[in-house]
């Protein structure tokens, strides 16, 4: 489903890392998206590669079978963890109904990492896969090819939750809070890298704010001790 446009021109993305979680799914297509763009990004099996990540993926795949192997390879703990220390994170698809607050469905059990009710397979099964142009904030006014398979969507949300993307039926389909990211479809499927460099942006960000306060930490320590 790649479109045959050309690549949108992603400069140096200044990055030390990003990790794209491989326990499951489509984590070689991101992967292959961010090499294009000249990130250094690492497949993330364990919890000890996230140590030192500025972004962390969850791609998309099967949201029970992923929940499973993120539990049973400690990541529901690790994950927050490393949120709070500063590293975004960016949910695409089985993804976003990971990374929410509670789904409408009795499973899987979800992170709860930003505060959004999504609706799994909202738009049908694989055999009602389509492709729709939307409008996305924050990437610029050329609407965004999206790719949706099985996928999800946002039912309600939280204060502070932005709301990014909506589906032309109208609910939301990409939304954003503070350091996480989730979107209900596939940008990792087509040309278009606007919004893999949406995320990039967000955790330098974060990257950036999480390096000034440790210096203004330090500093702080230092004429403590004089």
């Amino acid at each position: 489903m790649r479109r045959n446009s050309s690549r949108a021109a992603a400069g140096s993305a200044g990055l030390t890392r990003v990790g794209v979680l491989a326990l499951q799914g489509d984590f070689v297509e991101h992967i292959h998206v961010l090499e294009s763009m000249g990130v250094a990004a690492c497949e993330v099996r364990t919890r000890r590669q996230l140590d030192g990540l500025d972004g962390l993926i969850v791609p998309g795949g099967e949201s029970t079978t992923m929940v499973k192997l993120m539990d049973a390879y400690g990541f529901r703990e690790a994950i927050p963890s490393e949120i709070a220390r500063g590293m975004a994170l960016w949910g695409t698809c089985a993804g976003m109904i990971v990374v929410a607050r509670q789904l409408t469905d009795p499973y899987p059990e979800p992170l709860g990492l930003i505060d959004i009710t999504v609706s799994r397979n909202w738009f049908g099964r694989q055999i009602d896969s389509f492709e729709a142009d939307l409008p996305f904030k924050g990437i610029g006014v050329e609407p965004f090819r999206a790719v949706f398979i099985r996928a999800p969507v946002v039912t309600s949300c939280g204060p502070g939750v932005k709301v990014l993307a909506v589906a032309e039926q109208g609910p939301p389909v990409a939304v954003r809070n503070e350091r996480v990211l989730a979107t209900a479809f596939h940008p990792e499927l087509t040309d278009d890298t606007r919004v893999h460099r949406y995320f990039l942006d967000m955790a330098e960000e974060e990257a950036s704010d999480a390096a000034s306060e440790a210096a203004l930490s330090t500093a702080g320590d230092g004429k403590g001790d004089q």
